[in-house]
C-alpha cells in the first residue's frame, strides 16, 4: 500500500512538473530557515550541559534597590558567598568566583596576556572542568597558586612541564598547580587561568572595591532540594546585609545555570553595564522562532493553494478511487504522501541553502560568534528529518482532509463552492493572508532600516567624526600622547575613563542638600581637552582648572542640564548653580565635589534610553586610560596603521585596541542592525515563495480560463479589458492584503516597539508603502506575463476542437 501511493505521488509529481517545482522550491527555501532555526536552538540547549550536575546547579543574583532605582545584577558581594555557607542549610557546595583577573603572565622573557577568574576550591565540586594535572581538591587552596588551561600553559612552557613551575603575574611568582583542559565552547564562563581567591586576602586587604557587588555565587543543590526553603534562607541572608547597607536593599534570587544563556539580561557589577558571557534576550529567540514559522506557513499556504487550484483536475481521480472502494484514510494517505515526498526533496535543497546561509547568520554580530557554531551533529540531522516530515504533513494536511470529505458524487464539481467567508473562497483566503504576512515583513524591515539609521545618526549632543578611541589596557598614556600630539594629522587628543553612548557604564549617588534624597547619576572622568575635542557645550561656568593626582584630591564637577532639574538648581539660569556642592558616593568611596560648570544635554547611554542627570570628573592618573585621538587625514587607515606602529613601541605583549567612535556605535546598535537583517532575508524568502505561489496561480487560472478569453476575443473583447478580467481577482486580494497589513504594521511600531525609544522620528509614508509597492510590481509582472500570454493566443487554435 506505502509502494502504490510513493508511485501514485511520483507520477503526479512528474505530471505537473510546473506545480512541483513551485512547491519544492517554496518548501526548499522555507525549510532552510526552519533548518536555521533548529541548528541554532539545539546550539543554545548545548549551553552548560557538559557539567555533570548541570540540573542542580544555581546562580545567585542580586536585586539592588537605592532611593527608587532598582538594577537586577549577575552578582553579588563578596560577603554574600560566606553567608551562604555560614547560614544556608540544605547545600551541598558553594564557589565564589571574581572576574578581575587579567594579568600579564611572564615566564622568563615570554610575556602573555591571560584572563580568568579569582576562584576558590570548590569550584571543581560544583563545575565539570577536569584537570590534566594536580589535585582538583587542592589545586586552588592555596594563595598564589594558579590553575592554567591547557591552550594557555602551551602558550607559556610550549611542550615542558607547568605543573609546579612558576609564574609571574604583575611581578608577583604564582606557582602552577594545575593544567586543565580548555573551557568548552559551549559555557557561559570562559576563563585562560584560574587563581586561587584566598590570595585576594593578603593582595587586597582594605580595597574599598571589595565592598561592591562583584563576585559570581554559585551553588549546587541536591536532587531532592526545596527551592523554596532555599529562597526563604537566602531572603534571611538578604536581610542581614540590608541592615548594614543603609539606604541600599538587596534581593537575592536564584538563577538556574541552564537559565543563563537565553535568560533575563543582567548586569556584571553595580560599576558598570553589560552581560556576564556569551546571552541571548527570550524575546529575540521567540522573535526568531515566530517569524520562521511565519515563513513556513507561508510555503504551507503555496502547497495548499495550488492543490487546491488543481483540484478539478483530480476531482474524477479521487470519484474513481471511492467508487472501486477507497475510504477517506486511504485518501488522505495519498495525499499526505504526496505532501511529505516533495517535502524530503525539498529537504535536499533546504539542506545546501543552509550550508549558504550558516556562516551568514554567525557573521551577522559578535554575540553570534560567541554563542553559536551550527556545526552537523547526528542528532540535528535526524531533526532535520523528521522537521522536513513534520513539515510535508502540515502542508497536505487541509487537501488531505478537503479531498477526503468528497464524495464520489461531488467529484464532478468545482473545489470553489468551499467557503472561508461568505464571499471569499478558501484559496482566495489563504492567498490574501499569505501577501498580508509578506506585506508585514517587507513593511516592518523598511521602517526597521530607516530607525536604525536614525539611531545611528542621532544628535547625541557632542560630536564622533574622526575621533579614535584607543584603550591603554592598563599602560600610562602619557607616552603615547606625547607621540600622538606629534603627527600631522592628529588635531586633538584627550583622555576618559571609558567611552560613552555606546552602552559603557559608570557612575554613582549624588546629594545636594537633603541627606535623604540621592539619585544615580552617570559619569566620566575626562581631562582639561575632553570637552573641546568632542565639541560639548557648555551653558554656564569653565572648564576643569585642577590636574588632581588622586580620585580623592579632585573637587570639581561639570554637570548637564538634567543634573540641575534633578536637584533644582538654577534650572532657569545655569549659572545660579555654580559654586554649589554636591556629595557623590560610588564603591571608591564619598568626595565632595563643587560645580564648575553646565554642559547642554548629552546623550550618555544609547538611544532607547531617557537623557538623565550626568557628570565628569576630572581624569586622575589613577583611572583607566581611553585616549581620544582627532584625525584630520583624506587615509585614516594609513594614520591608524601610523598610530598602531607607535603603540608597538611602548606595549608589544598587548594587541592594538582602538576603534573609531562611529564605528563603535554601529556596534552598539548590532543586535538592532542584525535582527533588521534577519528580517530582511525572511522577507526575501517570504516574497520569493508568494511571487512562486502567485505564478502558479496565475498560469493555472489563464490556463483553465483559455476557452472563455478565445470566446470573449471572437466577439470582439479587447487586449486591455482581457487583461483587467484575468487579473481583477488577484488585484483585489492584494488590495486586501495591503489594507490588512499596513495597519496592523503601523500600529504594531507605534504602539509596541517604538516606545522603548523615546526619541525615534515618525514612521513616514515611503517607508510605509515601499513594501506595498515592491509587492505590486512584482504582482503585475507575475499576472502581465501570463494574462499577455492568454489574451494574444490565436481563438481558432483553443476553439478548434469544439
Amino acid at each position: 500500500m506505502i509502494r502504490n501511493y510513493l508511485k501514485t505521488a511520483g507520477r503526479n509529481l512528474l505530471r505537473n512538473k510546473l506545480f512541483s517545482a513551485i512547491n519544492i522550491a517554496g518548501l526548499a527555501i522555507s525549510m532552510s530557515v526552519g533548518l536555521l532555526m533548529i541548528a541554532f536552538l539545539l546550539d543554545l540547549r548545548t549551553c552548560d550541559r557538559f557539567h555533570e550536575h548541570g540540573d542542580r546547579i544555581y546562580r545567585i543574583t542580586s536585586v539592588v534597590t537605592t532611593n527608587g532605582d532598582r538594577g537586577k545584577f549577575a552578582t553579588t558581594t563578596p560577603t554574600t558567598g560566606h553567608l551562604i555557607r555560614d547560614k544556608v542549610s540544605g547545600v551541598e557546595d558553594v564557589t565564589v568566583l571574581r572576574p578581575d583577573f587579567a594579568k600579564d603572565a611572564a615566564v622568563g622573557a615570554d610575556i602573555v596576556p591571560v584572563k580568568g577568574y579569582w576562584a576558590d576550591p570548590a569550584l571543581f565540586r560544583v563545575f565539570t572542568f577536569p584537570l590534566l594535572e594536580g589535585n582538583p581538591e587542592t589545586a586552588l587552596r592555596d594563595p598564589y597558586s594558579v590553575v592554567l588551561t591547557q591552550s594557555t600553559a602551551r602558550k607559556l612552557f610550549g611542550n615542558r612541564q607547568a605543573l609546579g613551575r612558576s609564574v609571574r603575574f604583575d611581578s608577583v611568582a604564582y606557582q602552577v598547580t594545575g593544567v586543565m583542559q580548555d573551557v568548552p565552547f559551549f559555557s557561559h564562563i570562559y576563563f585562560e587561568a584560574l587563581a586561587s581567591l584566598s590570595t585576594l586576602g593578603p593582595v587586597q586587604q582594605g580595597d574599598t572595591r571589595r565592598k561592591a557587588s562583584s563576585d559570581f555565587v554559585y551553588l549546587r543543590l541536591p536532587s531532592s532540594a526545596d527551592l523554596t526553603a532555599v529562597q526563604t534562607q537566602l531572603d534571611a541572608v538578604a536581610r542581614a546585609e540590608n541592615q548594614a547597607g543603609g539606604q541600599t536593599q538587596v534581593q537575592l534570587e536564584l538563577m538556574p545555570l541552564y537559565n543563563i544563556v537565553v535568560g533575563e539580561t543582567l548586569r556584571r557589577s553595580e560599576g558598570s553595564g553589560g552581560t556576564t558571557g556569551p546571552h541571548l534576550s527570550p524575546r529575540v529567540l521567540w522573535l526568531l522562532g515566530g517569524l520562521a514559522l511565519v515563513v513556513i506557513l507561508s510555503a504551507c499556504f503555496n502547497y495548499t493553494n495550488l492543490s487546491m487550484a488543481r483540484a478539478m483536475r483530480r476531482f474524477k481521480e479521487i470519484g474513481l478511487r471511492k467508487a472501486i472502494g477507497a475510504g477517506k484514510a486511504q485518501v488522505r494517505q495519498q495525499f499526505l504522501a504526496e505532501s511529505v515526498l516533495i517535502a524530503l526533496a525539498a529537504l535536499v535543497w533546504s539542506f545546501l541553502l543552509f550550508l549558504g546561509l550558516r556562516p551568514l547568520l554567525i557573521n551577522l554580530a559578535p554575540e553570534m560568534q560567541r554563542t553559536v557554531q551550527l556545526s552537523l551533529t547526528l542528532p540535528m540531522v535526524i531533526a532535520f528529518v523528521l522537521f522536513a516530515g513534520v513539515v510535508g504533513l502540515l502542508a497536505g494536511l487541509m487537501p488531505a482532509l478537503f479531498f477526503a470529505r468528497v464524495s464520489a458524487i461531488r467529484a464532478l464539481r468545482n473545489v470553489s463552492s468551499v467557503k472561508v467567508f461568505r464571499h471569499m473562497t478558501l484559496r482566495r483566503g489563504l492567498v490574501v493572508l499569505q501577501y498580508t504576512v509578506t506585506l508585514i515583513f517587507i513593511t516592518t524591515t523598511a521602517i526597521g532600516y530607516v530607525q536604525y539609521k536614525h539611531m545611528l545618526a542621532f544628535d547625541l549632543g557632542f560630536r564622533t567624526e574622526n575621533i579614535l578611541n584607543i584603550d591603554m589596557q592598563g599602560n600610562k598614556p602619557d607616552v603615547l600622547m606625547k607621540t600622538l600630539g606629534e603627527m600631522s594629522e592628529v588635531t586633538a587628543v584627550s583622555r576618559s575613563l571609558i567611552v560613552t553612548s555606546i552602552g559603557n557604564a559608570w557612575g554613582g549617588y549624588v546629594k545636594h542638600t537633603d541627606s535623604r534624597d540621592s539619585a544615580l547619576v552617570m559619569t566620566n572622568h575626562v581631562d582639561e581637552n575632553y570637552l573641546a575635542l568632542h565639541q560639548y557645550k557648555l551653558l554656564a561656568g569653565q572648564n576643569f582648572r585642577s590636574r588632581p593626582i588622586t580620585a580623592d584630591a579632585a573637587t570639581e564637577i561639570i554637570v548637564n542640564q538634567q543634573f540641575l532639574k534633578r536637584f533644582n538648581l538654577g534650572v532657569s539660569h545655569p549659572e545660579q548653580a555654580l559654586g554649589k556642592e554636591v556629595t557623590f558616593r560610588n564603591f571608591r568611596g564619598t568626595r565632595r565635589l563643587s560645580i564648575v560648570g553646565v554642559m547642554k544635554d548629552v546623550h550618555y547611554g544609547k538611544v532607547d534610553n531617557l537623557i538623565g542627570p550626568v557628570a565628569f570628573m576630572p581624569w586622575t592618573p589613577g583611572d583607566g586610560a581611553v585616549i581620544n585621538v582627532k584625525l584630520r587625514s583624506t587615509d585614516p587607515a594609513a594614520t591608524r596603521a601610523r598610530i598602531e606602529a607607535a603603540w608597538q613601541t611602548i606595549d608589544r605583549v598587548h594587541p592594538f585596541k582602538a576603534q573609531f567612535y562611529d564605528e563603535a556605535i554601529e556596534d552598539a546598535y548590532s543586535e538592532f542592525s542584525m535582527l533588521i537583517r534577519i528580517i530582511g532575508l525572511l522577507s526575501f524568502f517570504a516574497i520569493s515563495i508568494a511571487s512562486m505561489g502567485l505564478f502558479g496561480m496565475v498560469a493555472y487560472t489563464t490556463e483553465t480560463r483559455l476557452k472563455e478569453v478565445s470566446i470573449r476575443k471572437v466577439l470582439g473583447a479587447g487586449a486591455g479589458g482581457l487583461i483587467y478580467l484575468l487579473s481583477r481577482g488577484f488585484i483585489v486580494q492584494l488590495s486586501v492584503s495591503a489594507l490588512i497589513a499596513l495597519p496592523a504594521t503601523y500600529l504594531f511600531f507605534e504602539r509596541v516597539v517604538l516606545t522603548r525609544f523615546p526619541y525615534h522620528p515618525p514612521i513616514g509614508f515611503p517607508e510605509l508603502f515601499a513594501g506595498l509597492l515592491v509587492v505590486l510590481l512584482i504582482a503585475f509582472a507575475m499576472i502581465g506575463s501570463q494574462t499577455i500570454r492568454a489574451a494574444s493566443s490565436n481563438p481558432t487554435e483553443v476553439l478548434k476542437g469544439e
